[in-house]
């Protein structure tokens, strides 16, 4: 015998918000450069993961710092979906500048597999100016830049792959020291 419908109607679980609701909950105009957290994707591989990549320090309040490439720009602007400019710094030579912030005092955190790396799901939230070094996403941060870091984070994977897009492996990190993960 077959079941029989109720015929009211069931009011769902989970509300979701509105896109209103949303945009009023959000900071209006775009946030100053805090200088707390810093994505540096100095090496990439592919310019589409760094408008991803920005969207993502947007949404944690961070600033992205990016190499002298040509074309950075047009990869930032392909895809960012913001409305408003975010917090972005040029950065002129990449290890002079990784250097610089060092001496000003600036934790120096690299993603990459190394023997000293902390997990992904031990790492503190940052409690001052940090910046996350991405490397290339083949060849991993530069030897050069390796001797320019304070420590390392790695994202465990259980998968074949063997390391994960710029974009994700970044937004990853940053959620964590952000403290929003």
């Amino acid at each position: 015998m077959p079941e029989r419908l109720c015929s009211r109607t069931v009011k769902p679980a989970i509300r979701v918000r509105t896109p209103r609701e949303i945009r009023s909950a959000r900071r209006p105009r775009r946030h100053r450069c805090w200088g707390h957290l810093v994505a540096a994707p100095l090496w990439p591989l592919h310019g589409a993961n760094l408008g991803t990549l920005l969207r993502t320090c947007d949404a944690v309040g961070a600033c992205l710092a990016v190499p002298p490439f040509g074309w950075v720009d047009e990869a930032l602007a392909r895809g960012n979906t913001l409305r408003h400019p975010a917090c972005v710094h040029r950065v002129g030579s990449p290890l002079r500048w990784l250097a610089d912030e060092r001496r000003a005092g600036t934790s120096i955190l690299g993603v990459e597999l190394a023997d000293e790396a902390v997990r992904l799901a031990d790492l503190r939230p940052a409690r001052h100016r940090t910046v996350v070094v991405l490397g290339h996403e083949a060849t991993g941060i530069p030897p050069d830049a390796l001797d320019l870091l304070d420590g390392a984070v790695e994202i465990p994977m259980v998968g074949t792959g063997s390391s994960l897009n710029v974009a994700v492996a970044g937004s990853l990190v940053l959620y964590k020291l952000a403290a929003l993960l």
